[in-house]
């Protein structure tokens, strides 16, 4: 073995690894803490080149690794947990080019989100993926977990917004296809492979990305609904009224946002008389007739049909701003709350009320004191359902974990839908793919993953189950 990391570290050149604890350190865990991991090398390759040598030798030598991109993930794909080698991308972050007429950008899989719309923004232009984590999350690691985020029900998932791909197979060599076309019917699209494979069949080192029109008129609106049917009606009358411009449509309970106000400074109540249920949307578009006043006149209409009960349009760009605030920092108030177990899952958008209702219901009933926090992306179907510990009960609530997932999940199947959405499937879900996956679908990802790795040293024991498990 350490002749093995001898060549490894000449591999990633000067600069490129790290044996030291310490700063090996902060790579090994990930944001929610559930996941701990262990590694005697860390390497940190600067080009395309230099990540083929390194996969070369892990191939020859059987020696297991693990790609990550900005530690972000929350199911452990990223995470080294039985020593493996760790690559990190970070220092793979240049913005190659940028196709304003084209209207494409290609980059490096460790530039981060927040530096490829800003790239794009200069142009006038708009990557719209967006994220709470944008400022740290990589293209590298939202290809590999086919991120989602405030605007799929506009621009689809990272899955929709990929043109070609620079990928670095298994054995070293490296599949050109970093095309910056929009159509390309030349057999299997290849590239889909491995968006969604977190770093399973090969590691993605660059990509050519969509870029769209930046919006003319931008309406940022919070709402007060009574009920998630009130919201599932008020979402098709926002579609209609406003020809489908609508790009965000977030639910959020009131105990969510309590827990906002709680533990995250700066927050404040938006409206004066509480209510069950939140949404907030988000509207853009051309030039043109004024689209505040085509949204308050939509908003006016729901409000006389009961949709609604209050509604705030933001006046300006800070107020926008406050709005998105509480919902993306929903997260961080979470983990300042305590243990809390979370589902991300998806069910169709019409089934939305029926699951929040049923699942609630039977969670509360059997595990006594459980608190739901239920928010998400209403308008795509996925849903960060969530429950936190009863007060001064976070050990014992934690010991639970498996059970209330399978009590969730288990819904979620009933329902047609899926146990993860966009955070991925990692370490942490893997064995309950056999549960809610067809056997014929397991093993065609097998096979796959068998082909793209036959000595299976990219990211050994995430995403695929080994075996088949009730």
């Amino acid at each position: 073995m350490h002749e093995t990391f001898d060549r490894l570290k000449q591999a990633a050149g000067p600069g490129g690894f790290s044996d030291d604890a310490a700063e090996i350190a902060p790579y090994l865990e990930e944001w929610r803490g559930r996941s701990r991991g262990q590694t005697k090398l860390l390497l940190k390759p600067a080009t395309t080149e230099q990540v083929s040598a390194i996969l070369a030798i892990c191939h020859e030598t059987g020696t297991p690794i693990v790609p990550q991109g900005g530690n972000t993930g929350l199911v452990g794909a990223q995470i080294p947990l039985h020593g493996e080698v760790l690559l990190s991308l970070k220092r793979m972050n240049r913005i190659r080019a940028v196709d304003a007429p084209g209207m494409t950008l290609t980059a490096e899989a460790g530039v981060t989100l927040k530096q490829s719309q800003d790239a794009a923004s200069a142009e006038r232009l708009l990557f719209p993926l967006s994220l709470g984590s944008e400022g740290s999350c990589t293209i590298g690691g939202n290809i590999s977990s086919n991120a989602g985020g405030n605007h799929v029900l506009r621009y689809g998932m990272m899955r929709a917004l990929v043109l070609g791909l620079e990928v670095v197979l298994a054995d070293g060599r490296v599949l050109p296809m970093l095309k910056s076309l929009h159509k390309d019917n030349t057999g299997y699209d290849l590239k889909q492979l491995f968006i969604g494979a977190e770093g399973t069949l090969g590691i993605v080192t660059a990509a050519s990305l969509r870029l769209f029109p930046h919006p003319a008129q931008m309406v940022t609106a919070l709402t007060a609904v009574p009920s998630p049917e009130a919201a599932l009606t008020l979402l098709g009358h926002m579609q209609a009224r406003t020809g489908g411009l609508l790009s965000s449509f977030e639910l959020v309970s009131r105990p969510t946002l309590e827990m906002v106000l709680r533990h995250i400074p700066n927050t404040r109540d938006p409206m004066e008389t509480p209510s069950p249920w939140y949404v907030l949307m988000e509207i853009s578009g051309g030039a043109g007739a004024s689209l505040e006043a085509l949204t308050q006149s939509a908003l006016e209409e729901a409000a006389g049909e009961e949709l609604l009960t209050d509604a705030v349009v933001a006046q300006n760009q800070a107020q926008a701003r406050s709005f998105w605030h509480m919902r993306e920092t929903i997260s961080e108030a979470e983990k300042r709350e305590g243990v809390s177990i979370k589902h991300d899952i998806s069910v169709p958008v019409a089934s939305i009320p029926a699951f929040i209702a049923e699942a609630t219901g039977v969670v509360v009933k059997k595990f006594s004191g459980a608190r739901p926090i239920c928010f998400g992306h209403m308008g795509d179907g996925n849903l960060h359902f969530n429950f936190s510990a009863p007060a001064g009960q976070d050990a014992a609530f934690s010991a639970q974990w498996d059970e209330v997932q399978l009590t969730v999940h288990d819904i979620v199947k009933a329902y047609s839908g899926s146990i993860s959405a966009e955070h991925g499937i990692g370490q942490m879900k893997r064995d309950l793919l056999p549960r809610y996956k067809s056997s014929e679908e397991l093993d065609a990802m097998r096979a796959l993953k068998h082909a793209f790795d036959p000595k299976n040293i990219l990211n050994p024991g995430k995403t695929v189950p080994a075996v088949r498990k009730l």
